[in-house]
């Protein structure tokens, strides 16, 4: 029999993961979200519970996917002492999916193993369209028998599926992912601007960069909406700063100095200081284009 699913953070990604899995089959139980109006439309649209507290969530399944947004809100939904969803956990397994810091995942699983359950992180480099498609890029960390034991849910919103190792693992390479992705993005800014403030057609620039040295996944992503200034957020320069620090905050532990890394970071949290936050990460040609900041 298909594990009952309930979801804790129902925004966009969330949100269309559990459309998902209920069109695989799956029962989706309950929801619940900080917003507690997104919590209740969903429900009502999967036919499911708007679970009010966390522990009435891990009652309702026996699987439990976790998409919230920092570590602040990770550590809140397994740790809060009057609320949390460790409460009556036994026989539980948390799927974790947010990107946060490595020892965090790290923290959670011995939580989870204290209270008799079991957690897995499920790291996702991938969009909300492909939430929905169930086409995500999911890289795992944890112990390999709760990755193969959830590995049929897993699939169901995959299309690539990658068992990395030991808790923690799977959230560093998705802060590299992040972090290399986001300085992508940064310097494609500034070609096209510095294009744009030479009088150059940025048409053709994007077209010619597709075919030499400086074509990338975020030429394809996010060149024609940094042209058009279309941020349409898929993925927030708010997250990007915050993916960007646990990258650097990894390797100053490691001892060593990223500039670019660095430099990218200053920019996104530029635009968070600008009140630009909430725009899709190609927001930060809005800080590159003569005349646009």
């Amino acid at each position: 029999m298909k594990p009952t699913i309930a979801f804790v953070g129902v925004g966009r990604m969330g949100a269309n993961m559990a459309r998902r899995l209920k069109d695989q089959g799956y029962t989706v139980t309950a929801v619940y979200d900080v917003q507690a109006p997104s919590a209740v439309e969903l429900a009502g649209e999967l036919s499911c519970t708007a679970a009010t507290t966390l522990a009435e969530v891990t009652a309702a399944a026996d699987a439990i996917i976790t998409v919230v947004t920092d570590d602040a809100a990770m550590r809140n939904i397994f740790t809060n002492a009057t609320d949390n969803l460790l409460v009556n956990a036994k026989g539980k397994t948390f799927l974790n999916c947010a990107t946060v810091t490595p020892s965090l995942h790290v923290e959670i699983e011995a939580l989870a193993a204290k209270a008799g359950a079991a957690s897995l992180e499920a790291c996702m480099a991938s969009s909300i369209t492909q939430a929905r498609e169930g086409t995500l890029y999911l890289m795992c960390a944890g112990k390999e028998s709760v990755f193969e034991n959830v590995k049929p849910v897993l699939t169901s919103l995959s299309a690539s599926l990658r068992y990395i190792g030991a808790a923690g693992t799977a959230a560093q390479v998705k802060a590299l992912v992040n972090m290399v992705m986001n300085i992508n993005t940064a310097g494609l800014a500034e070609g096209l601007g510095l294009g744009h403030a030479l009088g150059l057609d940025l048409t053709m620039l994007r077209e010619v960069f597709s075919q030499t040295g400086a074509a990338s996944r975020v030429l394809v992503t996010d060149g024609e909406d940094m042209q058009n200034r279309d941020h349409t957020c898929f993925f927030s320069a708010a997250h990007a700063a915050k993916d960007s620090g646990i990258a650097l905050s990894l390797a100053q532990e490691a001892k060593l100095t990223l500039p670019l890394a660095t430099a990218t970071k200053a920019q996104y949290d530029e635009m968070v200081k600008r009140g630009l936050g909430q725009l899709d990460k190609s927001g930060v040609a809005e800080l590159t284009f003569r005349g646009r900041s």
